[in-house]
């Protein structure tokens, strides 16, 4: 194994492991299904945008493509230098 391939391996695997921990982070969206709201808006229906799930849902976002895009990189680097 090269050098370059231990290094695209360990950059690889931090992006896994990020994706891993930021999805486990996540609450399910079926957490109030049985409840009965009634319609009334709440502080934190106002304020979703800022929540930590939506913070979570863009880094997931984020890393997830970061994630594609590394593993095509990796593998256009890895087809053309052997």
């Amino acid at each position: 194994m090269s050098a370059l391939e231990i290094v695209f391996g360990v950059v690889l695997l931090l992006f896994s492991i990020g994706i891993i921990v930021i999805v486990l982070l996540q609450e399910g969206h079926q957490k109030n299904v049985g409840v009965v709201t009634g319609g009334a808006d709440t502080f934190f229906s106002k304020n979703k945008a800022r929540s930590i799930d939506a913070f979570l849902e863009r880094w997931t976002k984020v890393i997830a493509v970061g994630f594609f895009v590394l593993v095509i990189v990796i593998n256009i680097i890895m087809y053309f230098s052997a």
